[in-house]
């Protein structure tokens, strides 16, 4: 099992454990794999092992700042930063360096994290698989051979991999979630305006989210905590009141009602994603919670709103430079070109009619459980010589993850088994807006399981 923040912490804080030390063992990792999984775009090795040394004082001093004070973490890259370019994996890019930090790291600076580098992603997250990158495409730890799922496929395979203990992702469709589960890692999408994306490249404004992907529930909290809470320079976050999101997560739930919306999100599952999903309902069960079967729930696919914001984002851009732009990438945002101005504001109407009804749902139930993934993750050979088939396989690994954007609920991804070929399988959670219960009852499941301890061998 990878080392979690919640373990280093305590042994940071006592003075047992040297965050320089930590940064310089990531670093190390990220030397040897880096050219095996292509999961980082930039290492910032010179500035991480300052700031590391420079946690190392203060904690010395006794001037501790919290769980991620000396901890190495990385960035998608999406996500600005101003000492270090910001290229969205792109040509367009390339040589981007922002003027100043978003939120987010502000956020995490503050907090003391040590920032090892950005990760590579689908170029401008538009899309579920990591292999459209100016950089090229991202492997995943488990087989090397295969996708790791996208966008923000370098942030779930470096943390996976031992790269780092904690990465931030972004998620529109569900770029955080989808790829921790194709690496067996957690990936936590927030509700929606709970966490800023102020600084953070826009695929959609209406769907953005900026999540947390970590090897435990708990420190899903422990940076979700961090990250949380109204940004008065960003219209998009709320000014809700943040609860203690690792507060008692090891007391014993109340009986919880588990709702399975089975259609739509058990459609067409391959055979061991639905074998691994059903033993985990098991679980819950064993748990003592009440499993309410055939839960239903309108899903709208609808991606008008999504392609419209998109367009407008890089229509500049498009119209100066399309060569520097990778053609999967151009096409899908002109795709969102010429739409009307009436279907884009009914999109946008229907959006905020889905997310006021998806609370009656939580009327019924406490909890919403699905596969986060119905197939598991394709080999890249395949994909490069049917390259025709990328965006239909994508959509299939998006659908069950999208729907959670669409309502802004919280949702995360947990391990819950692996394939016959060694390959993770990821459980699917979801609770009403705001509440840190979601991470309370993916608690519970890993604690009573094994998954989470297992990591891959890229050394053996």
């Amino acid at each position: 099992m990878n080392p979690t923040i919640k373990s280093l912490c305590r042994g940071i804080r006592a003075r047992e454990i040297s965050p320089a030390e930590l940064t310089r063992d990531c670093l190390a990792r990220i030397e040897r794999l880096n050219p095996k999984l292509n999961a980082f775009i930039t290492v910032l090795a010179e500035s991480a092992l300052d700031q590391a040394r420079r946690a190392e004082q203060e904690i010395f001093r006794g001037q501790y700042r919290g769980p991620l004070h000396g901890i190495p973490i990385g960035l998608k890259d999406i996500i600005d930063t101003a000492d270090a370019r910001t290229t969205a994996g792109s040509a367009l890019f390339k040589n981007r360096t922002p003027a100043e930090d978003a939120e987010v790291v502000r956020r995490l600076r503050a907090a003391g994290a040590v920032i090892l580098g950005k990760q590579n992603l689908h170029e401008f997250a538009y899309g579920g698989s990591s292999m459209i990158s100016y950089f090229g495409e991202v492997h995943n730890p488990w087989d090397t051979s295969r996708i790791a799922g996208g966008s923000s496929g370098g942030s779930a395979a470096s943390v996976a991999a031992g790269l780092g203990y904690a990465a931030i992702g972004t998620d529109t469709a569900g770029s955080v979630r989808l790829p921790a589960a194709y690496c067996g890692v957690v990936g936590l999408k927030p509700t929606f305006g709970r966490v800023s994306t102020l600084g953070v490249i826009p695929l959609s404004q209406s769907y953005d989210h900026v999540g947390a992907i970590t090897n435990c529930v708990c420190d899903a909290g422990l940076v979700g905590q961090v990250l949380a809470g109204h940004d008065p320079d960003d219209a998009t976050t709320a000014d809700v009141p943040i609860t203690d999101y690792t507060c008692d997560l090891d007391e014993l739930l109340p009986p919880l009602r588990i709702g399975i919306p089975r259609a739509f999100f058990f459609d067409e599952l391959d055979p061991e994603v639905g074998a691994a999903v059903g033993k985990a309902i098991a679980v819950f069960r064993e748990l003592g919670c009440e499993i309410r079967d055939e839960v239903r729930i309108e899903v709208s696919t609808d991606r008008t709103l999504a392609s419209a914001e998109a367009y407008a984002y890089h229509k500049d851009f498009v119209a100066r430079s399309p060569e520097l732009y990778q053609p999967a990438t151009l096409a899908r945002i002109k795709s969102g070109e010429n739409l009307p101005d009436a279907e884009v504001e009914r999109a946008r109407q229907e959006l905020a009619a889905s997310r006021a009804a998806i609370g009656k749902v939580f009327d019924e139930i406490d909890v919403l459980l699905t596969p986060t993934v119905p197939i598991p993750p394709p080999s890249i050979a395949a994909l490069k010589e049917n390259p025709e088939k990328l965006r239909p396989m994508e959509l299939v690994m998006l659908r069950n993850t999208r729907p959670f954007n669409v309502w802004g609920i919280p949702a995360i991804s947990i391990p819950c088994g692996f394939t016959k070929d060694g390959m993770p399988i990821g459980l699917q959670l979801a609770t009403a807006p705001w509440k840190p219960d979601i991470l309370h009852v993916a608690h519970a499941y890993e604690q009573a399981t094994e998954w989470h301890k297992k990591t891959p061998d890229l050394e053996g």
